[in-house]
């Protein structure tokens, strides 16, 4: 069945106060910002010292291999905590599950920054480490749909013809995110490389618990989304995730649009700074560009969100993807010049811009694709099944691709054009969405004939 579409000349419902969606789309930020926190200093820690402090026996190459594999295994479990706190926050409500995924992220994070290394327990030191990042993976799998679907079904009530903008709060935490982590980061990192491996490198982890709190403050004070409100006598016995993929084609979808963006995030944040300081830079060099990035995709980000509330989100997430495509090889060439303000240019043209524009629309896209009686199921399924295919193995292949290729930068350039090929062509063959209203029965996404190929 296709979504109602808004009447021509119509004007969204508009509530006389817009309090509650701005104390929600807070909310949404500063719970993502703390997720994405506690995620990407794991990625940067991994790639500093976890191999030596985690896998001392494996020679180099091996133990940052091995350091990346226990960031994949975070990822492998976001598609379970997608469909976990997906049924519980279809079935429940979206707040419970925001509470508790955040409550479970911070937790996790703080614990790794307790972990005893290899050096003093042996074998359990990775394996708790394992089963922590699989805790984290959980939580994050469930958080981002919780997070975006608040923002973009109170924005339904008040804002309803600018969802892309107010989805775009929810989606900065990742850039926000990645600056904190990188700032903190940066600055333990000038610690003496001793003191850096004994403890250093905890304090980043520790410090998430700060930033639990101020997120629990806000998340405690929002009201339950009113879609979800409305519809709570209406919920269908089948348990969301069957609905879901009885009509698979949306989830698939949502996941190859997003494989772009989660390949270019990953391997142009957490991986490159294991390939960079590896070439040649120092870790201050690497922790600052990427921070200068995240800075100008906080400004790209949202600006492209907005643009798709009145071009479509298929343009804005194609452009980005086209770009990132075309910058694919040139980015590594900059990185490989051996140049700290080339490799700034390369982070900002590659992570800052071309990956936010990509990246920006996806909470407003992914949330239109399906019903609300599902939506927290399907959004979360397809975003997390995108960041398991384009971000949780992409580190892992490049680094076992540079380690047999003797460090050239050609794999690392390839995956980065293939992942923003595939979102590339789904979009272009999916239709658009932009219009449509989030109150409607779950739908699949019909194989567009040549009239609605193109908006």
């Amino acid at each position: 069945m296709q979504p109602s579409r808004s009447s021509p000349g119509s004007t969204p419902q508009l509530q006389p106060d817009t309090r509650e969606l701005r104390r929600v789309a807070l909310s949404g930020l500063l719970g993502t910002t703390v997720e994405f926190y506690d995620f990407l200093v794991y990625g940067t820690v991994a790639a500093l010292v976890f191999g030596e402090l985690f896998f001392p026996q494996a020679d180099p190459a091996v133990g940052t291999i091995a350091a990346f594999g226990t960031f994949a295994a975070g990822y492998v479990a976001r598609p379970l905590g997608g469909i976990v706190f997906g049924h519980f926050g279809d079935r429940l409500g979206r707040k419970s599950m925001m509470l508790l995924t955040m409550t479970l992220m911070g937790c996790g994070s703080f614990l790794i920054g307790l972990l005893p290394t290899y050096d003093a327990i042996g074998v359990w030191a990775p394996v708790l480490l394992v089963a922590l990042r699989v805790v984290q993976g959980l939580a994050i799998g469930g958080e981002w749909g919780g997070a975006t679907l608040m923002v973009v079904e109170h924005a339904e009530r008040t804002q309803g013809s600018r969802r892309g903008l107010w989805s775009s709060f929810t989606q900065l935490g990742a850039p926000l995110g990645s600056v904190l982590s990188a700032g903190v980061v940066t600055l333990v990192a000038t610690l003496p490389d001793d003191q850096f491996r004994s403890w250093g490198w905890r304090v980043p982890f520790l410090l998430s618990f700060v930033l639990l709190g101020v997120g629990m403050f806000v998340r405690l004070r929002v009201a339950e989304s009113p879609l979800f409100a409305e519809g709570r006598r209406e919920r269908s016995a089948t348990p969301p995730i069957l609905e879901v993929l009885r009509r698979p084609k949306p989830v698939l979808l949502a996941c190859c649009v997003g494989i772009g963006a989660f390949t270019a995030q990953s391997l142009l944040t957490g991986f490159m700074i294991s390939y960079a300081t590896g070439n040649g830079y120092s870790r201050p060099q690497v922790l600052t560009a990427v921070t200068i990035a995240s800075c100008v995709a906080l400004i790209v980000l949202p600006t492209a969100a907005a643009l798709t509330d009145r071009v479509g989100r298929r343009p804005v997430v194609l452009a980005g993807a086209l770009a990132s495509a075309a910058l694919a090889f040139p980015v590594l060439a900059l990185v490989d010049s051996g140049s700290p303000g080339l490799l700034i240019l390369a982070l900002v043209l590659g992570h800052g811009i071309a990956q936010s524009t990509m990246y920006g629309p996806l909470g407003a896209l992914f949330s239109e694709m399906f019903g609300t009686e599902v939506r927290y199921t399907g959004a979360s399924l397809g975003y997390q099944a995108a960041t398991l295919v384009g971000a949780g193995f992409s580190p892992l292949i490049a680094s076992s691709l540079l380690a047999s290729n003797g460090g050239g930068s050609t794999p690392v350039s390839l995956l980065l054009c293939g992942g923003a090929t595939i979102t590339a062509v789904t979009v272009w063959r999916m239709r658009e969405t932009n219009t449509d209203t989030l109150d409607a029965p779950a739908l699949p996404q019909e194989t567009p004939t040549p009239e609605g190929i193109r908006p």
